[in-house]
């Protein structure tokens, strides 16, 4: 079973950084591709960022040299740092999981709201 658990949402000003992190548990995370997605109000969920088991990552445009991903397999958690804040990066953020080895198995979290604003 896949369970993620995210953290690290809150208000920040424009300009300002926050620090998500998806914890995994019950499953050995290096099997699995990781991703972020956000939704904001109104908007459908899309994809943010994505590191597969190589540490290769990819970036939604809009977030390209201000967000970055990283997975610590040791401690079983994907971190999202994001820098440079926007207003437009206001929504609820999701990481997923994704099997390598078996398509039938993902898995979300529950979501962590990121809010900027002055």
């Amino acid at each position: 079973q896949v369970h993620l658990v995210e953290s690290g949402g809150g208000l920040v000003q424009p300009g300002g950084s926050l620090r998500l992190s998806c914890a995994a548990t019950a499953f050995t995370l290096e099997n699995y591709c990781i991703g972020w997605f956000r939704q904001a109000p109104g908007k459908e969920r899309e994809g943010v960022a994505m590191i597969d088991r190589s540490n290769t990552a990819e970036y939604a445009d809009s977030v390209k040299g201000r967000f970055t991903i990283s997975r610590d397999n040791s401690r079983k958690r994907v971190l999202l740092e994001m820098k440079n804040l926007k207003p437009e990066d206001t929504a609820v953020y999701y990481c997923h999981a994704q099997s390598l080895s078996d398509s039938s198995q993902d898995g979300w979290g529950q979501g962590t709201q990121v809010t900027v604003s002055s």
